[in-house]
């Protein structure tokens, strides 16, 4: 009895193991199968290997994640270990090669969890946030690695390197240094916990912020009390049970406080921006300080006084000090101008009959009337001359044609991820070929806010590739069959991007981590702002701005107005850029024993430190529980890219203005010394050989009327 209970025993036991094995045998044959379909791990077979969203499911992207960093670490590990001394092609061109499938999966994904999320792909962004970051430790405190980089670099002058080699090199080096590669013993185990923990709070931070975003819609029941929006407007914005629902930007000022005649309504919406994430159930004030905390921990860690002594390494603007002394130069005349501007407004509001102090949500409504008044100048007599595909096909391309000579044909046969993309097909004058352009430009709660470039394949010559790059923006899109009129504003953000998309289009490096706009924050920002130049350029302008009804061209008499216009609210305007400016430099320039109770009595002392809180109805343009910028897109100590690349673009318009103007000869000057350069020039010298000087901060003075 016992001998048979015994043996039953045993062949329950094996038949367990056999199916247990069994059970391995085909979870792994499942999973090779699977990673030999997944279309995220195979090149896309589409032309310009652009990635294939009709094959791309949620279900695709962990198994593709965690293969294309097993193949990554494999890699790193084969470079870092092998047996023959370094050389310039068994190192650097090998990391170069390295990482393939990894960047095709994270190029899909990052572009997908801003421009097109749900849930899935939210979580999987949390999870795997701090895994990067263990990866990007992996390479860049690889001392086996480092080692065969540092060989090389010290033997640079002895390698016989061409020019975009030798930079290639410097950059390596210089961004193993900076990431910690001679760190040693605790202190690099340190920095890696530190990174870890900023991935998983960056993480946290954007996902809160896109939930307090879509949380903070502002719903109104009565139309009435929505007076001023126009019919189209209110079409737009109605629900399927007869509720009015207003979307907030990512921004503090909203786009209908313009036109919303119930100031309590203004107040209402202008705090469900103010306040969507202090307060809410999406509170952020915790995750700041302990991103800001973390950041001054690293940079300690690595030898630098503050995040921004450390981040501001490798930039135009080189340091703190050039930095403080630019805003500082900016400051006193902007705060007089928008206190003169205040002083105008609240007088407008205290004709119309509105008693007490001029409030932030009362701003745009009642400068809009000094607007109108002062310049006869209406935003709605405007719109109608700003159809979304005409400012598109007719402006923005159209310009790209004369200038450069490209031309562009719509594709309807390339998959995207969502029905309301569009794409077309670059060439060059002679008719060769030179990538793919999608553009994403209507809102939806699946996008963040705001707008941006980005890359689904980066050029390189050394890979063989051309660009695929998309363009997101988030205008509001109209009820169906009205047409999509974009303010002025929002034409001038579609020029915008497409500066940042020419950038990449017309890069022209063999190496891709050098590649197209792979360039300092302060400067990636000066070819976009630079395109915003054309939007007014009677040429263009006489091109695109039609009636959409009649067909005729933006009167020039409403031109003459535009123009006129130009420098009105533009005290407000670059106050706000300050104001938000100088918050993410306070916050980044804490040393990492500084303790940070509140974030808010925060804010409020470093407004009034450096004296952008003078004006009291123009707030930041970003408050620092919602600034994604710093605290979630890479532009931490960086915001104020956007007002030095500001000097930058003027200072270039005027070299196009003494030098002819809008010709394809300039054109071919301007990418040719520019926009195809990539990172491989150092900035300041880039920008000498292409105008012949240094920038002058004087024709952004003129421009924004501050003189």
């Amino acid at each position: 009895m016992k001998k048979t209970s015994l043996l039953l025993f045993a062949f329950a036991v094996g038949l367990s193991s056999c199916e247990e094995q069994a059970k391995t045998n085909d979870s792994k044959e499942q999973e090779m199968k699977s990673e030999s379909t997944n279309p995220l791990l195979m090149e896309s077979t589409l032309d310009y290997y652009a990635p294939d969203f009709s094959k791309i499911k949620d279900s695709h992207y962990r198994s593709a994640l965690e293969e294309g960093i097993r193949l990554k670490r494999a890699e790193i590990e084969e470079i870092a270990n092998q047996s023959e001394e370094p050389t310039f092609e068994n190192t650097l061109v090998a990391l170069e090669r390295s990482g393939g499938d990894l960047k095709r999966v994270r190029s899909v994904f990052g572009a997908l969890t801003s421009a097109h999320t749900n849930d899935t792909l939210q979580a999987l962004k949390q999870e795997f946030a701090p895994i990067f970051s263990e990866l990007n430790d992996e390479v860049y405190l690889n001392s086996a690695l480092f080692d065969r980089i540092k060989t090389l670099y010290d033997q640079k002058e002895d390698l016989s390197l061409d020019a975009e080699s030798a930079k290639l090199l410097d950059e390596y080096y210089n961004d193993f240094v900076l990431a910690g590669a001679e760190l040693e013993g605790e202190a690099k185990e340190k920095l890696k916990a530190v990174n870890s923990e900023m991935a998983s709070l960056v993480a946290e931070f954007g996902e809160t912020l896109l939930a307090a975003t879509n949380e903070g819609a502002l719903i109104v029941e009565n139309a009435e009390e929505l007076k001023g929006l126009s019919e189209s407007k209110l079409k737009s914005i109605e629900t399927e049970d007869g509720n009015y629902k207003i979307a907030i930007q990512n921004t503090t000022q909203q786009p209908t406080l313009v036109a919303l005649e119930n100031r309590k309504m203004r107040q209402k919406e202008f705090e469900n921006a103010w306040y969507r994430t202090d307060g809410s159930a999406h509170d952020t004030k915790d995750i700041i300080v302990k991103i800001a905390q973390k950041r001054a921990e690293k940079a300690a860690l690595l030898g630098y006084d503050s995040y921004a002594d450390w981040s501001l390494q490798n930039t135009m603007i080189q340091s703190k000090s050039n930095l403080r002394e630019f805003f500082d130069g900016l400051i006193p005349a902007a705060i007089e101008k928008a206190s003169a501007e205040s002083q105008l407004i609240e007088e407008m509001m205290h004709r119309e009959g509105q008693e007490g102090q001029l409030e932030p949500w009362d701003w745009n409504f009642y400068a809009e009337k000094v607007r109108k008044e002062k310049y006869d100048l209406d935003e709605n007599e405007i719109k109608p001359y700003f159809e979304m595909m005409s400012v598109l096909e007719n402006g923005v391309f159209y310009a790209a044609e004369k200038l450069y000579g490209i031309t562009f044909k719509e594709r309807t046969d390339i998959p995207v991820y969502h029905e309301d993309v569009l794409v077309y097909e670059l060439f060059e004058e002679d008719g060769s070929k030179l990538g793919l352009f999608y553009a994403d430009f209507y809102s939806r709660e699946s996008k963040r806010g705001g707008a941006w470039m980005g890359n689904f394949v980066d050029q390189s010559h050394l890979l063989g590739k051309k660009p695929v790059i998309y363009n997101v923006c988030n205008y509001p899109k109209p009820a169906e069959g009205e047409p999509t009129l974009l303010s002025f504003d929002n034409a001038i953000t579609m020029f915008h991007e497409f500066g940042h998309a020419l950038h990449g289009f017309f890069a022209n490096q063999e190496y891709p981590s050098l590649s197209g706009t792979a360039v300092a924050r302060d400067f990636v920002e000066f070819p976009s702002q630079f395109n915003e130049n054309w939007a007014t350029h009677p040429d263009v302008l006489n091109n695109y701005a039609k009636h959409y009804e009649t067909g005729e061209v933006i009167p020039a008499e409403l031109l003459a107005k535009i123009q006129e216009a130009a420098t009105f609210n533009q005290g407000y305007s670059i106050t706000e850029n300050l104001a938000a400016s100088n918050l993410d430099y306070a916050w980044h320039t804490i040393s990492a024993d500084k303790t940070i109770e509140d974030a808010n009595q925060f804010e409020k002392d470093a407004l009034s430190k450096y004296g952008v809180d003078k004006v009291r109805a123009v707030k930041p343009r970003y408050r620092s529980t919602y600034f994604a910028h710093i605290f979630a897109g890479g532009y931490g100590a960086g915001y104020y890219s956007y007002l030095w690349t500001e000097m930058l673009h003027h200072d270039a318009y005027v070299w196009f203005e003494n030098n002819g103007g809008l010709t394809r000869e300039n054109g071919q000057r301007y990418r040719d010394m520019v926009l195809s350069v990539g990172n491989t020039l150092q900035y300041d010298e880039l920008y000498r050989d292409w105008s012949g000087r240094d920038p002058k901060i004087e024709p952004m003075i003129k421009a924004r009327g501050l003189k």
